[in-house]
């Protein structure tokens, strides 16, 4: 994110491919390496230990730890067993944070809340290139989506090694309903996006934060940014893992077109309405 062109570029990949990578993103080696650290800890508990954290299925809150077998889970498999382990918690704003479903073994607090910072610094900076790009002022997406309302909601995905892995995916297709996602890998491969019929990888750079342009970010822009077709697959030999967070607006606020992207000549391609929602709608598979 140094290089003077850096908001131009992610301005045409988030058309094209509504998908970039950032690298020199200012976000410390060992915040990231702490995060893994603590994450790859807790996955590698006994299954009852895990289960303290676990989600109420009959809840519609997230947070928790489940393993994906809940059935809104397993949705697109494209007739496919789900194989993955998964836990949320969200790290802002501050009224929605609750520490007391946060694991204590390893202690994680520390590690989710210093690398989230980061997370929301890029968010702003990332909002204001993606805004310029498409001739808004640098603050537009911002305040659009709710400035310092926004909400940060911290994902940790966890893919251990499959027998038959053309049997099962990490997760089905999808695109993300959120403004959009900051998601860190680990080392092992198999983050794919759809483009043009195919699915392409998403290849593994080390220390770079992967960006999935979101539903959000299509609506504002009118659809001049795509959202990301994505999918996750597994791996015969090793576990992959991977940290999403999904910048979200608050529930209460009602997103549409940007006016001055749904003019006279560019009619509103979208219908604006509040987040909570959209998230009602596409969660239960109902037309928007």
């Amino acid at each position: 994110m140094s290089k003077p062109d850096c908001g131009a570029l992610m301005a045409a990949a988030a058309a094209e491919w509504g998908l970039f990578q950032v690298v020199n993103h200012g976000v410390p080696a060992t915040v990231l390496a702490e995060l893994r650290r603590v994450g790859r800890a807790f996955f590698a508990l006994p299954q009852a230990e895990k289960q303290r954290y676990a989600t109420d299925p009959a809840s519609p809150n997230v947070e928790g730890y489940a393993v994906g077998t809940q059935p809104k889970a397993r949705r697109n498999l494209q007739g496919k067993k789900m194989w993955a382990d998964y836990l949320y918690h969200y790290v802002a704003p501050p009224a929605l944070v609750n520490h007391g479903i946060w694991p204590k073994n390893p202690p994680a607090t520390e590690a989710t809340e210093e690398y989230c910072r980061h997370v929301q610094r890029l968010a702003r900076e990332m909002f204001g290139h993606l805004s310029v790009g498409l001739g808004l002022e640098a603050g537009a997406m911002w305040e659009a989506f709710g400035g310092d309302e926004l909400v940060l909601l911290q994902k940790i995905n966890f893919y251990p090694p499959c027998p038959r892995p053309e049997l099962a995916l990490g997760v089905g297709p999808h695109t993300d309903m959120c403004t959009l996602t900051v998601l860190l890998p680990n080392e092992v491969q198999g983050l794919q996006t759809h483009k043009d019929g195919l699915w392409h990888d998403v290849e593994y750079v080390p220390e770079a934060l992967i960006v999935l342009i979101g539903d959000q970010i299509e609506i504002l822009s009118n659809g001049r940014y795509k959202a990301a077709p994505h999918r996750g697959l597994v791996n015969k030999e090793k576990a992959r893992m991977s940290w999403p967070v999904f910048v979200e607006p608050p529930g209460e606020l009602v997103v549409g077109p940007h006016q001055q992207l749904a003019a006279d000549g560019s009619p509103a391609k979208y219908k604006a309405k509040k987040y909570k929602d959209y998230q009602h709608c596409k969660i239960n598979l109902l037309p928007q």
